[in-house]
């Protein structure tokens, strides 16, 4: 017997799925507070959630005979992914459950934007009757950008294209090809802020992605542009928009998410007439709470029966004995393939993965699914997973070679990356320590020695003397530490490569500065 805690709600569909098992004993308590869940967490074999409960690290490790953990929607920040990895947890979502909800009510925020639907009611419902002052405008022609072309973002695509609007993408991993598949121009994204009179957002919130419509981006914008965020909250700077509205700039937003929620009474953006804000509903229609209530009973269903494993955020699937063998090895991919994502600049097109020695006698799937999402992840964050991994990439028109080498290498097992983009190509060979700890040894042409943990600056420079005081002296003003550092060159006095790991974030000031130093040719930043 399997028991199976339900600790927020959840449609009766789903419940309906998991007490028609008999092998089930499924047990309903919501509102439970941490310390009461890590109390009861120990009697269960597997945990479904949605956003409300927080699985931290300390109830994770109080579960003894947990199995599996389900998230009922599409993030996974209340969940503590590393512990449950660690304690051999398999932790699984639903990133599709909620996509038409998400994609319609996008379309909603669009055409009452466009109409001043929401302000005419709450004018007419006053009394008024003032048709001159909610004069709108058309969809028919004009010209919708999409940043991020996921499931939600090809969802809107495809609604936009009916009501006769030229749809524009940029997504850094859609191929030209694979958009005009779509009907869709795929273009960079300077140049979708320079042609859009709608721009939506439809990407995770990352790093790389948060406020990256600032003040710099809505300088590129038409006049008269109008902005859609159903997508994250912080991937609009929000303070940015509100002084391009007041300036002119942007004609109108419409906002179903926030940087800080729920939104502060006293927000500027509740004061402006020409801005339509939502609690957070992309997802909130009866059908998607169904979906996702269905959907996470069916993979919990299914992973406790042994029947496979759907939507895995930290493990694909594998036998047992296999598992335990190529773990660090799909632990190496995955940090790979985050390296290399952040190292190559440009549209991503081809993937080549060669395998050599020990491992090659084994089936190494799970591998290049472990390499293709650490790949994708940097951008794609949590919709993500090993299971869709190559799905995803394939959609967006990378090509996926794999491959096994009897070639005798330097190291007992070798995995080597060539990714191919529309502007270079780069190739990172990894392997595992004496401690199965993963580690990058060559880059390019470069033999390396780099730990794959923490906050790595990358930078290719001139072989001069000099460079490496520079760069200590720069790190000691700002109150950085050096953790590691590695070296690589083919021959004195020519080009090298110069990785430093670092105790504290590099910020996108710092980098702008540390390429000025001299010597220094390219420098970026990759976080593990």
């Amino acid at each position: 017997m399997s028991r199976i805690l339900v600790s927020d709600p959840l449609s009766e569909e789903g419940l309906k799925i998991l007490k028609e098992v008999k092998e089930f004993e499924v047990d309903v308590k919501t509102d439970l507070k941490p310390d009461a869940l890590k109390e009861i967490i120990k009697d269960y074999d597997a945990l479904i959630v949605r956003s409300a409960t927080k699985v931290t690290k300390d109830i994770i490790e109080s579960a003894s005979k947990l199995k599996a953990i389900g998230r009922a929607g599409v993030g996974l920040d209340n969940v503590d992914l590393e512990a449950a990895t660690q304690k051999g947890i398999i932790v699984m979502n639903t990133p599709a459950g909620n996509t038409i909800s998400t994609a319609e009510h996008t379309m909603s925020m669009i055409l009452a934007l466009s109409r001043n639907i929401a302000q005419a009611n709450a004018s007419t419902k006053k009394g008024e009757w003032k048709r001159s002052k909610f004069m709108g405008v058309e969809l028919y022609g004009k010209t919708l950008g999409i940043v991020g072309l996921g499931r939600i973002g090809t969802e809107v695509a495809k609604r936009a294209a009916s009501f006769g609007m030229k749809v524009l993408a940029f997504d850094p991993f859609l191929s030209r090809e694979a958009a005009e598949n779509l009907g869709i121009e795929a273009i960079e994204l300077k140049d979708l802020f320079n042609q859009a009179d709608y721009i939506t957002v439809h990407t995770p919130l990352t790093d790389e992605t948060k406020h990256m419509i600032s003040v710099n981006e809505f300088a590129l914008m038409k006049k008269g542009v109008r902005l859609i965020n159903c997508a994250r909250g912080g991937i609009i700077d929000e303070a940015a928009l509100i002084n391009a509205i007041k300036e002119g700039k942007v004609a109108g937003a419409a906002m179903d998410v926030f940087e800080k929620e729920p939104l502060a009474p006293e927000s500027e953006l509740l004061k402006l007439d020409n801005v339509v804000i939502t609690p957070h509903l992309g997802a909130s229609t009866e059908e998607a709470q169904v979906n996702v209530a269905v959907e996470v009973a069916e993979i919990i269903r299914d992973c406790l029966l042994g029947r496979g494993i759907r939507n895995a955020a930290n493990y694909p699937c594998l036998e047992a004995e296999v598992c335990r063998l190529l773990e660090p090895y799909i632990n190496l991919c995955d940090k790979m393939g985050k390296f290399v994502s952040q190292l190559a600049d440009g549209g991503f097109q081809e993937l080549s993965i060669t395998y050599s020695g020990e491992i090659t006698k084994y089936d190494l799937s799970a591998l290049t699914m472990a390499l293709v999402k650490g790949l994708l992840s940097p951008a794609l964050k949590e919709t993500v997973n090993f299971i869709n991994a190559v799905s995803l990439a394939r959609q967006r028109g990378i090509n996926i070679k794999e491959s096994k080498s009897s070639k005798e290498e330097e190291f007992m097992n070798l995995v080597q990356v060539q990714i191919k983009t529309d502007k270079e190509t780069r190739i990172v060979s990894g392997t595992l320590s004496a401690n199965k700890q993963p580690r990058v040894v060559k880059i390019d042409n470069y033999y390396v020695e780099v730990s794959l943990f923490g906050e790595m600056l990358v930078i290719k420079n001139n072989d001069k003397p000099g460079l490496i005081g520079s760069l200590g002296m720069f790190f000691s003003k700002n109150n950085i530490n050096i953790a590691a550092m590695t070296f690589g060159r083919t021959q004195a006095g020519g080009q090298a490569i110069s990785i430093l790991t670092v105790d504290s974030p590099i910020t996108a000031d710092m980098l702008a500065k540390i390429k000025k130093i001299e010597n220094v040719l390219e420098a970026r930043v990759i976080r593990a």
